[in-house]
């Protein structure tokens, strides 16, 4: 009896250590085990699109070995401030109307705040209707599919001028450009963004071209914080608003502000040597370094390392860049 009960505890371990064996050579294959992890993370994209673009948009930047250890910090902190998601709200606080010779418009007064931030970092914009309705045309040809439920406040044939149309014009012009920054495509889209700083940029530019380098640094440092918030995904799309201060600062001779701001948008080149700014600023770094006694001599590596390995070519000043912006 005691040798037939060791015999079945013994086949019903042999079973056993059986069907332990047969699960492992069953279990699913690599691919599959990672079928469902790719589904998980398919689905965390979806719900933190923001993140991940921020991700992908910085996976192919990195430090090089060649920049300086100013320039390594200054580029990790441009990384970070890139991983804060910038959330921006929009009010319209007041309107004015305007009369000019045989026209009459409202022009609305545009308040956009970064959330979570004090009042100096706000900015201050006049738009009129037909911008607004300039932009709408031109999102609806580029985001038919997004811009299908959103609603334009339409033009009434009187009463244009009535308190109670340009109130309700306000709310609405609130709450269209709140929908519109909602949509990620729509608030990264170059037409969203023209609209919010392009008339100010050309109207600096055109002060630079006519020399009134006081009233183009005005507007310039009014909407570089403005222009940096709307492209915080592409930094080195405001290296021409940055080089344009620049230029300002050195014709004022203020060469320690230049420099500042030279930094600035150096920093957002250093990993894109070819751009048409990178070799003009760095000869006017040059410059305003030796003038300031910095170190302008890594800077002057610099220059000399990109010239060997280009073919020579014709570079324009800093300052002949500038003035060939926004000339349309």
């Amino acid at each position: 009896m005691d040798q037939d009960s060791h015999c079945t505890a013994e086949r019903e371990l042999l079973e056993a250590v059986s069907r332990i064996t047969t699960f492992s050579t069953t279990t699913p294959s690599d691919k599959e085990q990672n079928q469902p992890h790719t589904e998980i993370s398919c689905q965390v994209r979806k719900e933190n699109p923001e993140k991940d673009d921020l991700k992908d948009s910085s996976a192919s930047l990195s430090p090089n070995s060649s920049m300086t250890t100013k320039e390594l910090q200054e580029y990790w902190r441009n990384e970070k401030r890139q991983c804060k998601q910038v959330k921006l709200i929009f009010e319209i606080p007041s309107t004015r109307i305007v009369e000019h010779h045989l026209s009459k418009y409202v022009m609305y007064k545009i308040i956009i705040l970064q959330t979570g931030s004090f009042d100096s970092n706000k900015s201050v914009i006049e738009r009129r209707y037909s911008d607004f309705e300039k932009l709408h045309r031109n999102l609806l040809e580029e985001f038919s599919e997004e811009m299908e439920d959103v609603t334009f406040p339409k033009k009434t044939l009187t009463g244009n001028f009535t308190e109670e149309i340009i109130n309700e014009r306000k709310l609405a012009f609130k709450d269209y450009l709140r929908l519109l920054y909602s949509m990620k495509c729509i608030r990264r889209s170059k037409k969203f963004i023209d609209f919010l700083t392009r008339p100010e940029l050309q109207e600096a530019y055109g002060c630079l071209r006519g020399g009134q380098y006081t009233k183009a640094l005005e507007i310039l440092l009014e909407v570089i914080g403005l222009q940096a918030r709307l492209t915080r995904g592409n930094p080195v799309s405001i290296v021409p608003t940055l080089c344009a201060i620049v230029v300002c600062h050195k014709d004022l001779e203020n060469p320690a502000s230049a420099f500042e701001y030279g930094e600035k948008a150096l920093s957002r080149l250093c990993m894109h040597t070819s751009h048409k700014y990178y070799i003009p600023l760095l000869e006017t770094m040059i410059t305003l370094a030796y003038e300031l006694g910095k170190d302008f001599l890594s800077l002057q590596e610099k220059l000399e390392e990109w010239k060997a390995k280009k073919d020579p070519i014709r570079i324009f000043t800093l300052k002949e860049l500038a003035v060939h912006e926004y000339v349309q």
